[in-house]
């Protein structure tokens, strides 16, 4: 069964998938994001790799003609590193990380057929966007998926909750 962690920006779902690759003792592949700040502004996004790349997944400073707000995502870049890690993981690992399918990784085409080639598998933990464009809720829909929605009262309490899912597979 894929579990998929869904809630608004910045309620802790990337927290959640950091701190359950920390604590889940499977194989694991994939990718996780983290925020680019300087000072107090968040000006991008990187991609971490659960066997150690690091990429650019969107920023103020990059030109791209694909735009997500004020941030320009580098989707070669994506490709290279993240849709890498997953099309790597699917044959060889226990768990699946997927951090995030939303609007900026959605850009790329040979991202939405690996996400789909790897939820076949039932191994794949992540995050996805609340809202939904037609593929993401036709991710959301899909009957091997269970649907988390990650807010303020449960954030903390999920870990355990994930973690007993993961292992029972």
């Amino acid at each position: 069964m894929n579990i998929l962690l869904t809630g608004r920006p910045g309620i802790g779902k990337t927290t959640l998938i950091k701190k359950l690759i920390d604590s889940v003792f499977l194989s694991k592949g994939g990718f996780y994001t983290e925020e680019i700040r300087k000072g107090k502004e968040r000006i991008g996004f990187s991609l971490i790799t659960l066997d150690g790349k690091k990429s650019i997944l969107a920023s103020v400073k990059i030109k791209s003609p694909y735009r997500v707000g004020k941030y320009r995502v580098d989707v070669d870049s994506f490709e290279k590193v993240g849709v890498e890690a997953i099309k790597k993981a699917i044959p060889t690992k226990q768990l699946i990380i997927i951090d995030e399918i939303g609007k900026m990784e959605l850009f790329s085409k040979k991202f939405r057929d690996i996400v789909t080639q790897a939820l076949n598998t039932g191994r794949v933990l992540a995050t996805i966007k609340k809202g939904g464009a037609s593929f993401i809720d036709k991710i959301k829909n899909r009957e091997d998926v269970r649907l988390l929605e990650v807010n303020f009262r449960n954030r903390d309490t999920l870990l355990e909750s994930v973690e007993k899912s993961l292992l029972a597979k």
